[in-house]
């Protein structure tokens, strides 16, 4: 199997250890993957300075493949954050640096390449909206991330064509998240799912609710706990149902979720997105 995520990458800066990592979803996505033993790729923007260096550095070290990205002379995009009793608080960011003024068109220069992967991956801070219906028609399973500060209308107008949508939920009641996840649904996409911080995680799939309970730890630092959550989720449920039938489809389901828990869970007992800090 083969997947790719298109879209965003920064590094965060942790400011009370001065170390930063590499991040992004669309990144995340495509490294956690790697960690998990796929074969997989990383498309986007890097800009020229000394961040974009390191996580260019990393992913060549994890074997991700960049051959298709593009670099723009200017800085690349950051967060900055601090860790305060294992949870990540996000201070600020530049927007996606570089990012933000380059438009993700040139992600269609080589739709042979595109046609590769059996998944692509991407999310709300990619700047890459404009281009889902043209990722739509290449007929590959198309997933999104959506995460907590979108603005439901503009998402509900973009989930007709994904086949996977993500929320962040936890500051919703359950009655607000399923009527969020229900909406998506309604909007044409096939599978919504609803990450509720440290209450249950819901998904529909335009028939049936699925709830799975978070694994428990003691947090060294939340960060990338929701992008793990997904690639893990994503990725067993294409494994397991390219060899099954429609009759397996729910315990798939619920399978998935117990999986997507436990990889989060394993996230959140490292610095870090996914580690591989350096000093700035």
């Amino acid at each position: 199997m083969k997947v790719i995520g298109i879209g965003d990458n920064v590094v965060d800066k942790y400011e009370h250890i001065r170390t930063l990592y590499p991040g992004g979803n669309a990144l995340n996505f495509a490294a956690y993957a790697r960690l998990m033993g796929y074969e997989a790729a990383y498309l986007g923007i890097f800009g020229t300075d000394g961040a974009a260096a390191h996580v260019q550095s990393v992913l060549a070290r994890l074997a991700v493949d960049v051959s298709r990205c593009r670099q723009v002379a200017g800085e690349n995009g950051f967060a900055r954050l601090k860790n305060q009793d294992g949870e990540r608080i996000f201070l600020d960011s530049n927007a996606g640096g570089v990012r933000k003024t380059t438009s993700m068109a040139f992600i269609f220069d080589d739709l042979p390449y595109l046609r590769e992967f059996d998944l692509i991956h991407t999310g709300s801070y990619s700047y890459i909206d404009a281009q889902l219906p043209a990722l739509r028609k290449l007929g590959i399973p198309l997933s999104y991330d959506f995460s907590d500060d979108f603005e439901l209308e503009h998402a509900l107008s973009l989930c007709g064509e994904l086949d996977f949508a993500f929320f962040s939920c936890a500051d919703y009641t359950e009655e607000q998240t399923r009527a969020i996840v229900l909406a998506a649904s309604g909007r044409g996409c096939r599978y919504v799912t609803a990450t509720r911080g440290t209450e249950e995680a819901l998904l529909f799939d335009g028939r049936q609710w699925f709830r799975q309970r978070p694994h428990y730890v003691a947090p060294v630092d939340t960060l990338g706990a929701g992008d793990s959550f997904i690639a893990a989720f994503l990725l067993g449920y294409l494994e397991l149902t390219a060899s099954a039938g429609d009759d397996d489809a729910g315990r798939i389901i619920q399978a998935c979720l117990g999986r997507a828990a436990r990889y989060s869970a394993e996230t959140c007992l490292r610095e870090g997105a996914f580690g591989y800090g350096a000093p700035y």
